[in-house]
């Protein structure tokens, strides 16, 4: 299963393993789904397709087989990226959107109504913005002089409210763009939703392979992965386990794997990613 399967890319390699290989794939993205069909359709009836939130992997599996292996590659895709009226990127100025799919509270409607408490919460939980406060606060002054609606008048807000900008190693509004993305998507709430029902669901000796582009992302997998494995995460002073440690995984990335330097050079998008993958203990 590619429980996000985007543009096909990573479901092509998959399939062009071995002939006795089927593919389960699920988007979110209804357009991402119509590039990964044209993409796919070499492979016939090996691939089935399924517009789908990976959080709702539980259902989506109603009726199949428990798969053998399963790989989620999260955040957002090169394509969204690329696409200006999507507004997931201040590089190319668009309508301040963010969703992965069709349904939800976009970027803009958050921008324009969120309290300036609520708007500092998710750029510091979700952005790790060190300035977040102050941000909120500039955000919620220029919506009183008129709508926020697209990514460059965002991206000059935050700019305008940090200040010293130029300093900084990224863009200014490189973590509020993030965070926002995460809220708008619920991305860490679908995460763990995901890898919960993609642990319950999958065969013994079956294979998860996750790979995240954050911290955030990161930490959740690696927590869950050892969580899974048996390992306790409660603080040393608690007389009992109560965070549920079960040995149902077997860690197979001790630490990430990282792309190698050539990798990065082809594809400078992926210089983020981490990939963790674990092993399903046979029952």
């Amino acid at each position: 299963m590619d429980a996000t399967v985007g543009a096909g890319g990573h479901a092509a390699a998959l399939l062009e393993r071995g002939p006795e290989i089927r593919l389960f794939g699920l988007d979110r993205d209804p357009d991402a789904l119509a590039l990964a069909r044209e993409r796919l359709s070499p492979f016939g009836a090996r691939v089935e397709l399924v517009e789908a939130n990976f959080a709702d992997l539980d259902s989506a599996l109603e009726g199949y087989p428990a798969p053998d292996g399963i790989l989620a590659d999260l955040g957002v895709s090169s394509m969204q990226l690329d696409l200006p009226v999507r507004g997931f990127s201040f590089r190319r100025d668009g309508p301040l959107d963010m969703r992965m799919g069709r349904s939800g509270r976009s970027a803009a409607e958050i921008v324009a109504s969120a309290p300036a408490e609520e708007l500092t919460r998710i750029f510091r939980e979700y952005g790790e913005e060190r300035m977040a406060s102050k941000i909120a606060r500039g955000i919620v002054a220029e919506r009183s002089r008129g709508p926020i609606g697209s990514t460059r008048h965002l991206a000059r807000v935050v700019a305008r409210a940090k200040g010293g900008a130029a300093r900084e190693k990224i863009d200014p509004a490189t973590k509020v763009f993030q965070a926002l993305r995460i809220e708008v998507n619920q991305e860490l709430v679908a995460l763990s939703r995901f890898l919960a029902a993609a642990i319950a669901r999958m065969n013994g000796r079956g294979r998860l392979a996750i790979i995240s582009y954050h911290s955030l992302e990161d930490r959740i997998v690696k927590e869950v992965f050892r969580r899974e494995s048996g390992m306790c995460l409660c603080p040393p002073r608690l007389p009992a386990c109560v965070c549920g440690a079960r040995r149902v995984l077997r860690v197979l990335t001790r630490r990430p794997v990282l792309p190698a330097e050539h990798e990065r050079g082809v594809n400078p998008r992926s210089r983020s990613a981490r990939l963790r993958v674990a092993e399903k203990i046979a029952e």
